[in-house]
C-alpha cells in the first residue's frame, strides 16, 4: 500500500506515468490502471484527502483475485491437494496422482507453487520462548562423545557426555561417560549437584530409558531409581513431551556448544583425562564467555545471583540404587548384570525386585526383604547363601569328604573302615554313597549302623545297598557265623579228618 500511496502523491503533483515508471515503482500499464481508478474516485483532486491503507487495500485487488486465464492449472483440485499434503504425501507423489487419476498435464512446479500458496495462508507455528527464574530449573541431556584410546591399556571405547545446564545463568556441568545406564545417569546427577554446590527445584529432561520407562504427554512413568534420587535431593522431574526436544532447547544448544567448542580438535589419553580437560574448559572458557542469549557471563550470573536461589544439598547424600525386576531361576538364583545371587529356594519361578547399590544387592518380594548379598564386581561370579538352598543341596555342600570321615570315625571303627573303603574306589566318586550310609544313623541309630557296617565288612560287601539291606532285614542283630577262613585253615592243615594224637585224645 506504501507504493500505491507514493504513486497517488506523484500523480497529484502532476507527474506523468512515464516519469513515475522511471522510478521503477510500477509499470506504465499498471500506472494507467491506478490513474483510471484514482480519477473515478476523485483521489487526484487536491481538495480530497488521500485514502488510508485500508481503503487502498479494498480497492486494489489482491493477487488471488486474478482473471481465469491467470489462475493455476491445479486450482480444480486444490481441496484434494490440501488433504494429501496434510497427510504427509510428497509433492512428487501428488503430481503423479493428478496425472494418473485426473489426466493433469501441468508441470510439477505448478503443484509446488500451489502448495506454497496453501502454506502461506496457514497460521505459522510460532514457538514460545520459555523464561525461567533463578534457581527454578536445569535441563539435562546426553551427547555423543569421541572414541577414546586409553594410552595405558590400549582399549578403544566409545563415549558420551552428560550435560546439565542451569536455565537462568546458563552455567553448566559436563562429564564424559562410557554408557547411559541408570547408574551412570544417577551418579552424573550427584556429581552435577556437587559441582554446583546446590540443587535446582526442577530437572527438565528428554525421555531416556534410564529415567523414563514409558514416555507420555500427560502421565509418564518414571524409573524407580530416578524417582528415589529426586526424593532424596528434593527436585522434581519434568519430562518433555515425546518427540518435542524444543522444550529443552537450552541444553540442546549446550550440547552443540560442547561438540563445537570443546571436542573439536582435542585428543584424550583416557576417560579421566577427558573429564579433567572438560572441567577446566567449563571453568575457564565456557563459564567466562559472553553468552549469546543472555549477553552476560554464565559463571558471574551463577555466582552473583543464582547460587543463592538454589536448594541446599542434603546433609547426608541419598543412597543411589538401581532397581530391576528379576525372575528366580531353577537353581534358586537371579541374574543381574551378568552376576548371580541366591534367594530362598521356595521362591523359584517368582518375580522379585532387586535393589543394587555400589556395595550391596537386596532382593524383595513385594515389600519384604528376602535376601541380601555383597555386590559382585566380575561377570559370571556367584553369591550363594547356603540357607537358601534345599536340604539336599545343603547336605551335599556341607557334608564333604572330611566331614564324612570324621562322622564315620565317631560312629565306630567298622563304619570308619567301610567309609574309607568306599572313598578308595578308583573309578567313582562315592560321596553320595557315603552320605547315604551316614544318614541311615538317623533312622536306625549309631549302634545298629556300626553293627551293619561290621557285618558288611565281614562278608566283603562294603556298599551302601548292602548296609541298607542288612538294616532293613535286621541281620545286624543276628549272631555272626564262623568265618570261611577258619574252615579253610582246617582243610589246609592235612584234610578234614587228619588230626594229631594230642588233639584227638583230649577228651
Amino acid at each position: 500500500m506504501y507504493h500505491y500511496r507514493q504513486v497517488l502523491v506523484r500523480m497529484r503533483q502532476g507527474d506523468s506515468d512515464r516519469d513515475i515508471a522511471k522510478s521503477r515503482i510500477m509499470s506504465r500499464k499498471k500506472l494507467a490502471e491506478v490513474r483510471e481508478l484514482a480519477l473515478a474516485r476523485g483521489w487526484l483532486l487536491h481538495a480530497t484527502a488521500l485514502p488510508d491503507d485500508t481503503m487502498l487495500a479494498e480497492v486494489f485487488a489482491s493477487k488471488d483475485d486474478l482473471p481465469a486465464s491467470c489462475q493455476s492449472t491445479v486450482t480444480p483440485w486444490r481441496n484434494e491437494i490440501e488433504k494429501w499434503h496434510a497427510a504427509g504425501i510428497t509433492v512428487t507423489r501428488i503430481h503423479q496422482v493428478l496425472t494418473e487419476r485426473h489426466g493433469y498435464t501441468g508441470s510439477y512446479s505448478s503443484v509446488y507453487r500451489m502448495l506454497q500458496q496453501i502454506q502461506s495462508r496457514r497460521d505459522p507455528d510460532v514457538p514460545m520462548r520459555l523464561e525461567f527464574a533463578p534457581g527454578e530449573a536445569a535441563q539435562v541431556d546426553f551427547g555423543a562423545g569421541p572414541q577414546i584410546t586409553d594410552v595405558m591399556s590400549g582399549e578403544i571405547f566409545k563415549t558420551w557426555f552428560f550435560v546439565m545446564t542451569l536455565c537462568w545463568s546458563r552455567h553448566q556441568y559436563v562429564e564424559m561417560v562410557r554408557d547411559q545406564t541408570v547408574a551412570t545417569w544417577l551418579f552424573c546427577h550427584r556429581h552435577a549437584f556437587e559441582w554446583f554446590g546446590a540443587v535446582p527445584a526442577r530437572i527438565i529432561i528428554d525421555n531416556p530409558k534410564c529415567a523414563i520407562t514409558r514416555a507420555c504427554i500427560h502421565e509418564p512413568e518414571v524409573q524407580r531409581a530416578y524417582a528415589e534420587c529426586a526424593e532424596g535431593y528434593g527436585f522434581k522431574i519434568d519430562p518433555c513431551p515425546p518427540r518435542d526436544p524444543q522444550k529443552k532447547g537450552i541444553v540442546e544448544s549446550g550440547v552443540k556448544y560442547v561438540k563445537r567448542s570443546f571436542l573439536a580438535l582435542r585428543e584424550f589419553r583416557s576417560l579421566a583425562d577427558a573429564n579433567e580437560q572438560v572441567k577446566a574448559w567449563v571453568t575457564r572458557e565456557a563459564g567466562n564467555r559472553c553468552h549469546g542469549t543472555t549477553r552476560e557471563v554464565p559463571l558471574a550470573r551463577f555466582a552473583e545471583v543464582e547460587r543463592a536461589m538454589l536448594q541446599s544439598l542434603p546433609d547426608v547424600p541419598p543412597e543411589l540404587a538401581v532397581w530391576a525386576g528379576v525372575k528366580v531361576h531353577r537353581d534358586a538364583h537371579v541374574q543381574f548384570e551378568k552376576s548371580f545371587y541366591s534367594v530362598p529356594f521356595r521362591l523359584v519361578g517368582q518375580s522379585l525386585w532387586l535393589k543394587a547399590t555400589d556395595t550391596t544387592v537386596k532382593l524383595y518380594r513385594d515389600h519384604a526383604l528376602v535376601a541380601t548379598h555383597v555386590r559382585q564386581q566380575h561377570p559370571g561370579s556367584r553369591s550363594t547363601v547356603s540357607d537358601h538352598l534345599p536340604p539336599e543341596a545343603q547336605a551335599w555342600q556341607l557334608q564333604g569328604v572330611e566331614w564324612c570321615v570324621r562322622e564315620a570315625e565317631r560312629i565306630g571303627p567298622s563304619c570308619h573302615a567301610l567309609v574309607l573303603a568306599l572313598f578308595g574306589n578308583q573309578v567313582l566318586v562315592m560321596l553320595r554313597a557315603v552320605q547315604g550310609v551316614l544318614r541311615l544313623a538317623k533312622s536306625y541309630g549309631d549302634i545298629r549302623l556300626e553293627a551293619a557296617c561290621r557285618r558288611a565288612n565281614h562278608f566283603g560287601t562294603p556298599t551302601y545297598r548292602a548296609v541298607k539291606t542288612i538294616l532293613q532285614k535286621g541281620l545286624d542283630q543276628q549272631p555272626e557265623r564262623p568265618a570261611f577262613d577258619t574252615l579253610a585253615d582246617t582243610y589246609t592243615q592235612g584234610g578234614r579228618f587228619c588230626r594229631d594224637t594230642e588233639t584227638l585224645f583230649v577228651h
